[in-house]
């Protein structure tokens, strides 16, 4: 009688648990099979342009003039390329000073007032619509820039400060708690030593923490790169490589979000959008291996 009691119980445990790994694998099986299809759809329509349209490969990496309704068209994506890696990379360099010291102001030198005060309003930037941040740089970046510097106040470092803004909560929630997991027998045993919090600091802390502290830097150049709304509105969408960081430029994403919807299905303008799109896919896996590859250096 008590085994088939035992019995009994462990039925509905063993029905859970098999529900429990149906669903879950059917989850995984519908993420898969999401990820790929986009993939092969941004794929084919991305490369519909070399093999169906027969435009020259080494032309639409390096060509400099884009006219798709030109005779004959000319698709040249190098001023969007460039403006994408040139906002991204400038927006990274202005935010992850910041970020890093902010980071280290809340763990290291004032953990009380920093978590309660200055990480709650961090984070709350991150809550903040794309468009508001757009609008209060055509409204107070582009008129500083456009009274201080030459130019009409639009381009790349108009872009590339607002762009700042948005990743730094990104940059500055990674390295706090990479910071925060740093064992502490680290820091006691340097302070044994008879070093100081700034020595601790650039000897222990961000050396040991530093692929932590560069994949929040590399996350926020994704999120960066794959912006479209801010940096449209602000860096002045002129389809060629400019000569300043003041002058007008354009970025893939402002390309695509532009002419996309102006465009017929299937046309060698339309395909030539799904290319740029499929840049923006492709770096985006360059991003997420290069996060993967800073996570297993911070395991060694």
């Amino acid at each position: 009688m008590a085994r088939s009691t035992e019995r009994q119980q462990a039925k509905p445990h063993l029905v859970e648990e098999w529900v429990g790994r149906i669903y879950t694998f059917l989850c995984i099986l519908l993420l898969i099979v999401t990820i790929f299809s986009m993939v092969y759809f941004v794929a084919s329509k991305g490369l519909s342009t070399f093999f169906v349209n027969k435009v020259n490969i080494a032309d639409f990496f390096t060509g400099v003039k884009w006219s798709p309704d030109g005779v004959p068209p000319l698709f040249g994506a190098l001023p969007f390329i460039f403006g994408s890696f040139s906002t991204s990379i400038l927006a990274a360099l202005i935010a992850a000073p910041m970020g890093i010291c902010a980071s280290l102001f809340m763990v290291e030198i004032a953990p009380k007032f920093g978590r309660k005060y200055l990480q709650p309003v961090i984070e709350l930037l991150a809550g903040i619509p794309s468009v508001v941040y757009g609008f209060v740089g055509l409204s107070v970046i582009v008129p500083f820039f456009r009274n201080v510097f030459p130019g009409q106040g639009l381009g790349i470092a108009a872009g590339s400060v607002v762009l700042a803004v948005m990743i730094l909560p990104t940059i500055t929630t990674i390295t706090t708690d990479a910071l925060a997991a740093l064992p502490s027998g680290l820091k006691e045993g340097s302070y044994a030593l008879g070093s100081t919090r700034w020595q601790t600091i650039y000897r222990i802390v961000l050396p040991t923490t530093l692929p932590a502290l560069l994949t929040g830097v590399v996350l926020g150049i994704a999120r960066a790169f794959g912006e479209a709304l801010a940096v449209q509105m602000v860096i002045g969408n002129a389809p060629h490589i400019p000569h300043s960081l003041f002058e007008s430029t354009s970025t893939l994403t402002s390309a695509i979000t532009l002419s996309m919807g102006n465009t017929a299905m299937g046309s060698a303008q339309n395909n030539a959008l799904w290319t740029l799109a499929l840049i923006l896919l492709l770096m985006t896996f360059v991003f997420v291996f290069i996060v993967r590859w800073l996570e297993r250096r911070s395991k060694i």
